[in-house]
């Protein structure tokens, strides 16, 4: 069952993913963002795993967030560890083109301790969540603890990351117009290695 669980979080968050309609809906609050999870291949982390970007939809070569992701089975619960890319414009675009992807090695990669997601089955759904409040991150000068909450069904993706002051509790950076709404547009599901 165990495996199951794993492999069925794979096939659902592996896809190209937009939220158009909202953006259309409410263009003051929120951008055209497309997010791409792309599945590496076994041999990567000899097991699951994928690579990940983020981009305005209208430059798409120029993302604003890039990174790794290893899959651990945990049981009741699965363990996404987090990478960052030493060099990371080397790899932009690899969201969509396997070429670009081939190219990326677990040699230029960095680990992001304390910033992992854990992710459990809630009935038709997966709710993932940053471990902790250690997952640090500098913006503008100040450094923030990052609270992620994310909403994963077959065909949606719904994301909210919030950057929070390490003494006040309060938000430095993040949507303050609510969580960003992903429909998959296309599904990488079959990239999955089985």
């Amino acid at each position: 069952m165990e495996e199951d669980l794993m492999l069925t979080l794979a096939h659902w968050i592996a896809g190209d993913f937009s939220n158009q309609k909202q953006a259309l809906a409410d263009s003051i609050n929120y951008a055209h963002i497309r997010v791409f999870f792309r599945p590496l291949p076994w041999d990567f982390f000899s097991g699951i795993g994928f690579y990940s970007e983020q981009a305005q939809d209208y430059d798409l070569w120029a993302p604003y967030r890039q990174g790794v992701h290893r899959f651990i089975d945990q049981g009741e619960q699965i363990y996404v560890e987090n990478y960052g890319l030493k060099d990371p414009i080397l790899y932009a675009g690899s969201g969509r083109d396997l070429n670009i992807l081939k190219t990326i090695t677990p040699e230029c990669l960095e680990r992001r301790y304390n910033c992992s997601m854990i992710f459990k089955r809630e009935g038709n759904l997966f709710r993932g969540r940053v471990e902790g409040n250690c997952c640090f991150i500098e913006k503008d000068g100040k450094q923030t603890y990052l609270v992620s909450d994310v909403e994963l069904t077959e065909t949606t993706f719904v994301s909210l990351d919030k950057g929070m002051d390490l003494t006040s509790h309060e938000q430095v950076w993040g949507s303050k117009a609510g969580h960003l709404r992903f429909e998959k547009r296309q599904s990488y599901a079959s990239e999955v290695p089985k």
